[in-house]
């Protein structure tokens, strides 16, 4: 499980396609705990350590790497099938037992892939606008939490097609929304409360 609070934004130091999916290999900073088999959310999509090592930098310091692999399902399901090296993503390590829960419950299963639809400076904020994929507008609320790659959020506003979130400086700076432009992809992971629910009452139509 993950909390939606952004560690680092890694970057895609390299992409090696095979017969099955894609293998990537992303750089990180300050992850000294990294172990095969580890649970790691990558721009919201809860993939496998399955290889990890440090390497000195540019600048001389030590940065660490791992690689994930994306099957078939996750090309097809998610964008990270069209990253390329020196792209960057939101990496975020599972939470601890006996960790802070500063976000939501996210599971790093990713529902959907929606669209930017505008970036908007307000002040000293940003606010985004997203696309509703089809079939998903019901599981959106108002103030209700939103997983947007890999990040925990607030819904601002909810409109026909579309809703708003409110970006504070902090977010905009470490995440990698700060690079994303209208008609960028994001994934989007509803609150799984809501479908809990949807399946519950649904038992007793």
């Amino acid at each position: 499980m993950f909390t939606g609070i952004v560690e680092d934004t890694g970057i895609v130091r390299g992409r090696t396609a095979t017969d099955d999916g894609i293998r990537l290999r992303i750089g990180v900073d300050g992850f000294d705990d990294l172990h095969h088999g580890q649970s790691i959310s990558v721009s919201g999509v809860c993939l496998t350590v399955e290889e990890y090592g440090s390497v000195e930098t540019h600048d001389g310091a030590d940065g660490e790497w791992f690689e994930v692999f994306l099957a078939a399902e996750t090309v097809a399901k998610t964008y990270l099938g069209d990253l390329r090296e020196g792209d960057a993503v939101n990496v975020e390590r599972a939470m601890p037992a006996d960790g802070r829960f500063d976000g939501h419950v996210v599971q790093g299963h990713v529902d959907t892939v929606a669209e930017v639809r505008a970036v908007d400076r307000v002040g000293e904020d940003w606010r985004f606008t997203f696309s509703i994929p089809e079939g998903h507008d019901r599981y959106l609320v108002d103030t209700g939490s939103v997983t947007l790659d890999g990040i925990s959020l607030t819904i601002a506003d909810k409109r026909d097609g579309e809703f708003d979130v409110a970006i504070i400086p902090t977010t905009y700076e470490l995440t990698t929304l700060s690079e994303k432009v209208a008609g960028d992809p994001v994934h989007l992971e509803v609150d799984v409360i809501a479908k809990y629910v949807e399946n519950m009452i649904e038992g007793y139509r």
